[in-house]
């Protein structure tokens, strides 16, 4: 299925379809779920609209240039405004700011979600998060349409990281801490 946002992607790539048959949406699901991840809130901002999602589908891409790539929803709001502001922000949250994650994740209005935790700018003016784990902010160098996502690659340009803090992590449909890990 090929959705069509409304804004242009740059330097955007088409997925061809694969020689053999996919696993189906169920098995994808709870495959998935074994994979644990570090639990991000993704940001932009254009004028005073300010949105984020939380999102785990988060990679490193490369050292250089220092690289990271999300996937966004197609359809979002969030993919639209990173689209046109050709940048996002990256908060990786600690152990202790679940409540962010839900509220990030759809279970605070969108009005509401920038009122918890501590807030400020990064010089783009692209919304950061202090207390995280680690703070990024991003230049958009490409983007490849998977379909029904997109797949931003940004170029870190800002990177603020807490060494004493550990991450939150999600797996197998609930959130976990490194436990005893140091």
């Amino acid at each position: 299925m090929n959705v069509m946002a409304d804004f242009e992607l740059p330097d955007a790539m088409h997925l061809r379809p694969s020689r053999r048959p996919v696993v189906g949406h169920t098995e994808f699901r709870s495959a998935m779920a074994a994979m644990a991840s570090t639990v991000s809130v993704v940001t932009a901002r254009r004028g005073d609209e300010r949105i984020g999602r939380t999102v785990t589908a988060v990679l490193s891409l490369a050292a250089n240039p220092p690289t990271i790539l999300i996937s966004i929803d197609i359809l979002s709001r969030l993919a639209d405004l990173i689209a046109k502001t050709g940048g996002f922000s990256i908060a990786m949250l600690a152990e202790e700011q679940a409540d962010l994650a839900d509220a990030f994740a759809g279970k605070v209005e969108a009005g509401e979600r920038f009122s918890l935790g501590d807030w400020t700018d990064w010089p783009s003016g692209h919304p950061m998060l202090l207390g995280s784990v680690t703070a990024l902010d991003c230049d958009v160098i490409g983007a490849m349409e998977t379909g029904t996502h997109v797949l931003f690659a940004g170029a870190i340009v800002e990177a603020e990281t807490t060494t004493s803090r550990k991450p939150l992590l999600w797996q197998r449909h609930a959130y976990h801490g490194l436990g005893g890990l140091d």
